[in-house]
């Protein structure tokens, strides 16, 4: 650092000390600003993480396999699309970063207690498998099927709700077999489940897969449900899987394609903190704008003694892009500061929430800001003090020596 840079640092430094009350208030609006954002921004950031792994770790898991063709042309004719029974493939395929590989076989058809009958989209599961797959499914009644009877089944919340059903009722299944035929089973519900997303909770039922194969006289499982220790390890591990595994007999698809519920509220959040983020943008610009310039003209006939004694215009333009830049500085870092404190507080704290629009129960939020984040709401407030200091500085700088110091006399 040049000495006249330090020079003009010093002399910034001390402007904003002889006018605190100004460069005080600019100081608030900047700080005030980086905490909005970062609490607002860390609130979504922690929404999009909880609901990250709640849709992995009740639906979907990291990767699914199946065979080409599945998702796009299958779920009118699932059993097509078999894959063998043993996931042995999978996993020795996979990296070492694999947890657990699990089978399923979707069915459908009706389910009937008593009178009442309504049709269902079902789930054969291996209960022993599917147990670290599916954590964020909450039993809300009953028991899961781990333990649980052969001859058991697990409800959705609403599902059992428009049927009517219980722990320890028996229901029917009645579904149309692979080769066309019909078949039913009958099956004591163990207990009802929710997830993250009251739509699948009000259609969907999970038997063991022993039973769903007998149901619909297959073998095998239309997709392998796989579980990894980090999520942010599963690009890599798909690619892996793509260089191991036959692309003419299995498609790998990460859990990000399947989760179009949450690739949709990602979509909508993040417009919502861009939207936020260009306000307190704005916000800073004419604050800071606002005070340098009262800054200019109080001090125009400071300026122009300056320039009478031989500082170059430039060096007044560094002079007050130095106020700005310093005022950016430290209203960013004190304004990260409190934010990360202001965030751990209210995450021990909690936020109550209501339940948000496809969802069946409310949750209590928190606040996670990531080192990123905090990044970018530093950058926020230095860049935005820097282009706001632009223009006063340049007006200073091409003042008339000659009407500057004739100002106020």
């Amino acid at each position: 650092m040049s000495a006249a840079l330090v020079q003009t640092v010093r002399l910034a430094a001390r402007n904003l000390l002889r006018q605190r009350r100004r460069a005080l208030l600019a100081l608030a609006t900047v700080v005030g600003g980086v905490v909005a954002y970062l609490l607002a921004g860390g609130f979504i950031h922690w929404i999009f993480q909880d609901m990250r792994e709640s849709t992995i770790h009740s639906q979907l898991g990291h990767i699914q396999i199946t065979r080409p063709g599945y998702f796009r042309e299958g779920l009118g004719d699932p059993y097509r699309y078999l894959l063998p029974t043993d996931t042995g493939a999978a996993g020795a395929a996979g990296s070492g970063g694999v947890r657990t590989v699990a089978p399923r076989l979707a069915f459908s058809g009706l389910v009937s207690k008593g009178e009442d009958t309504i049709s269902f989209v079902g789930e054969g599961i291996d209960p022993a498998l599917e147990a670290p797959i599916t954590r964020a499914i909450t039993i809300v009644a009953g028991r899961d099927l781990t333990g649980a009877p052969p001859e058991s089944v697990l409800l959705g919340e609403g599902l059992a709700a428009n049927l009517g059903a219980q722990p320890g009722d028996k229901v029917v299944l009645l579904a149309t077999t692979a080769d066309g035929g019909i078949n039913a089973v009958e099956l004591e519900v163990a207990g009802l489940f929710a997830t993250i997303t009251k739509a699948y909770d009000d259609t969907v039922l999970r038997a063991p897969i022993a039973v769903a194969r007998q149901l619909m006289r297959v073998e095998g499982a239309t997709s392998w449900v796989m579980l990894l220790d980090d999520t942010d390890a599963t690009a890599q591990t798909v690619s892996a899987l793509g260089t191991r595994l036959p692309a003419d007999g299995f498609e790998i698809i990460p859990w990000s394609d399947l989760a179009d519920f949450y690739n949709k509220t990602v979509e909508l959040f993040s417009r919502q903190v861009g939207v936020v983020r260009l306000l307190i943008a704005f916000i800073v610009v004419l604050s800071i704008s606002n005070t340098l310039s009262m800054a200019v003209i109080e001090r125009t006939g400071e300026i122009g003694t300056s320039m009478a004694i031989g500082v170059r215009r430039r060096g007044i333009l560094a002079l007050f892009v130095s106020e700005g830049v310093l005022l950016g500085i430290a209203g960013g870092v004190i304004g990260v500061l409190a934010g990360y404190a202001l965030g751990a507080l209210i995450s021990a704290i909690g936020i109550p929430m209501p339940p948000p629009p496809g969802m069946a129960r409310g949750y209590t939020g928190q606040i996670a800001i990531p080192p990123a984040l905090a990044l970018d709401a530093f950058l926020l407030a230095f860049v935005t003090t820097l282009a706001a200091s632009i223009f006063p500085a340049w007006k200073a700088s091409r003042m008339n020596i000659v009407d500057a110091l004739r100002h106020q006399r």
